[in-house]
């Protein structure tokens, strides 16, 4: 018979939850700031607490219809909850093993540590600032990079004035840290 008929599981289609999973470095340590720890766990009690019940409630809705083949409530609220539960499983492993860093420890140093805000410049004059943060949190379009991501291994423990080496698949370039802030300890 041809594959074309036959009937995928929630097994077959529920994919492996590492492979989803951005790389962590050697040791699993997964840095995060106490904002981005923030975030994510929000999002966790968000999807169980809010968002996976009202999926139950309508899965269990659409299965009382009877024919539950063609029950599209039915058929769309358990991909749904698929998703949630996958969603809940990964924020749950990086949870369990984040590492909370508060950059505003390091406020008036002039060394990168996790958390900077480095402004360097290129070879070619060309200044940028980046800012270092967890794998989970970093967003490169608003200048944020992963703290294991090759700019950010470059800039680790250099100071302002130093001169560092970045090796990306363009070959390397020496870059000058210029600028390192840290943000201010907000009052507890």
């Amino acid at each position: 018979m041809s594959k074309a008929f036959t009937r995928e599981t929630d097994a077959e289609t529920d994919e492996d939850d590492s492979a989803a999973l951005p790389p962590l470095a050697a040791g699993g340590k997964n840095y995060m700031t106490p904002v981005g720890y923030a975030r994510l766990r929000g999002e966790l009690l968000q999807l169980m607490d809010d968002e996976r019940p009202k999926v139950v409630e309508a899965v269990h809705w659409a299965a009382k219809n009877g024919d539950r083949s063609e029950n599209g409530d039915y058929i769309y609220g358990k991909k749904r909850l698929r998703e949630i539960d996958r969603r809940i499983r990964f924020l749950t492993k990086r949870l369990e093993i984040a590492e909370v860093v508060d950059p505003s420890q390091h406020h008036g140093r002039d060394q990168v540590f996790f958390g900077a805000t480095v402004t360097y410049a290129e070879e070619s004059g060309q200044e940028r600032t980046v800012t270092i943060l967890g794998i989970d949190e970093a967003d490169s379009a608003q200048g944020q990079v992963s703290w294991i991501s090759p700019i950010a291994r470059a800039l680790l423990k250099a100071r302002e004035g130093d001169v560092v080496k970045l090796v990306t698949p363009a070959g390397a370039q020496d870059i000058e840290v210029l600028k390192v802030a840290y943000p201010v300890s907000s009052p507890a």
